[in-house]
């Protein structure tokens, strides 16, 4: 099928059977009010890692999590006072709040990059309200763009960044405000700016009027913050060939399955380990886990990606 025969225009039939593709992990780009995003399944581990790979994304940043009102965006999130009133406001909008995820949320991990909180926000867009309110999923929708390259607000830049990486393409015109949405989370005081986007400081102000920038010494996760942006509680060694005595063994490939504790993927495909590689850390964590052992992986494809986020899970720590 040729990109431009991806693009499908809005239909109720095109919504249903986005929906359908979305509940079997595939990919669906759709417009929302800020750019068009590359929606997956957000509760599918496998259907969040398609991202990484159609995006070419160099490292496993916290993915954006749409949902269509406030109410369901409270069964994966815990709202304080503050975000109830920036949610009123500004919602359905432009706006992205990072929250902590409730202890049974079933977003991925991978979605989250591993961190305890989740980015979340409630589009204005009808289309994607719609597709929302039909496929009655959670969507993790990043830029629907390569990695690095121009936001795409158009159905016809996302067939030309991404081809046949994405299922289909909901065509919903052109996006209303074109830059992504503006990013806030929360200290013990303060609201804090985390990307500049389609709702402004002055804006945010208007509700408290001490909106804080965020710097490297911000307490508050979000992508491309800090060095270590998602560790287990204990150790990391890196490129293990062998396990040690009292460590958890984080295996890759058929040729370290008997000493593994954990297998990202025993048939070596990098997508599936992708899937798995925030799991498992968490799993190993809760074992109890003194050290953690990780076998070498590629660093081709989507192995560059986990590399990189096995050394800042094993960077010094503060």
């Amino acid at each position: 099928m040729s990109a431009s025969k991806s693009i499908i225009p809005p239909s109720s039939t095109a919504l249903e059977r986005a929906s359908d593709l979305l509940h079997n992990g595939e990919l669906v780009a759709f417009p929302t009010e800020t750019v068009y995003g590359l929606g997956a399944d957000a509760t599918h581990d496998k259907a969040v890692a398609k991202i990484f790979e159609a995006k070419g994304r160099p490292s496993f940043n916290p993915l954006i999590i749409h949902v269509p009102d406030m109410e369901t965006a409270k069964q994966y999130v815990i709202f304080e006072e503050r975000a109830e009133i920036l949610g009123r406001v500004f919602w359905p909008g432009a706006l992205t709040m990072v929250l902590p995820r409730r202890k049974d949320c079933p977003i991925s991990k991978l979605a989250s990059a591993g961190l305890e909180t989740l980015a979340i926000r409630v589009p204005a867009n009808p289309l994607a309200r719609q597709l929302l309110q039909v496929c009655r999923l959670p969507l993790a929708a990043p830029s629907a763009n390569p990695s690095g390259q121009i936001s795409p607000t158009q159905a016809s830049h996302v067939a030309t960044g991404l081809g046949h990486r994405v299922s289909m393409i909901l065509d919903g015109g052109t996006c209303t405000i074109g830059v992504e949405s503006t990013v806030v989370g929360f200290d013990e005081e303060n609201v804090v700016l985390l990307r500049s986007g389609g709702i402004t400081k002055e804006q945010l102000e208007a509700h408290f009027p001490n909106v804080q920038e965020a710097n490297e010494e911000s307490e508050i996760s979000s992508p491309g913050m800090l060095l270590s942006h998602y560790a287990p509680s204990c150790p990391v060694r890196l490129n293990a060939t062998d396990k040690h005595e009292n460590e958890a063994f984080l295996g890759f490939g058929r040729e370290y399955d008997k000493i593994s504790t954990i297998n990202l993927s025993i048939s070596g495909d990098l997508s599936e380990a992708t899937a798995n590689l925030f799991s498992a850390f968490h799993l190993l964590d809760e074992q109890g886990a003194k050290q953690i052992a990780v076998a070498p992986i590629p660093n081709i494809g989507l192995g560059v990606a986990i590399n990189d986020r096995l050394k800042r899970a094993a960077a010094p720590r503060p």
